[in-house]
């Protein structure tokens, strides 16, 4: 149990994972980049352009503090909803049509791809990170071409 090298740890923080548990901060800034990367390549956002004609949103939130988005869209046109989430655990999507509907999405950067008609000119979405869920969730959303 007793390691000789412990007080010098901080020098070599890859050889002593305890020791990089010890700077929190440091190391959750550099995961978040990571999985919030992992997310939008996911998705496709990294390249997305204001200017194409199907885009109309899409973000990137850290899982304790949720997506909350309100987009207007228009009466009757189809939608496609892409969301992920990468780090550890679940979320829970929530998708306020009509109904409201209610998915689980695991936190494993594989995209949940929905289709939706908008009923409204106004939905709500949300995300809220099971217990002990973290990381980061991104989501996209565009006009389905037909």
């Amino acid at each position: 149990m007793s390691d000789s090298g412990g007080p010098t740890g901080p020098s070599t923080p890859e050889s002593s994972p305890g020791q990089q548990r010890k700077h929190p901060s440091e190391t959750s800034d550099r995961a978040e980049e990571r999985l919030g990367k992992q997310v939008q390549e996911a998705l496709g956002t990294e390249e997305v352009s204001d200017s194409d004609p199907l885009f109309v949103e899409a973000g990137l939130e850290r899982v304790s503090d949720g997506l909350h988005t309100e987009p207007e869209l228009m009466r009757g046109r189809s939608y496609k909803l892409a969301v992920a989430c990468a780090g550890k655990g679940e979320i829970t999507l929530s998708i306020a049509l009509k109904n409201t509907v209610r998915q689980t999405v695991k936190c494993d950067g594989v995209p949940l791809r929905q289709r939706l008609t908008a009923s409204a000119a106004k939905i709500r979405i949300d995300t809220e990170g099971m217990p002990g869920a973290t990381g980061m969730v991104a989501w996209r959303l565009d006009k389905a071409d037909k």
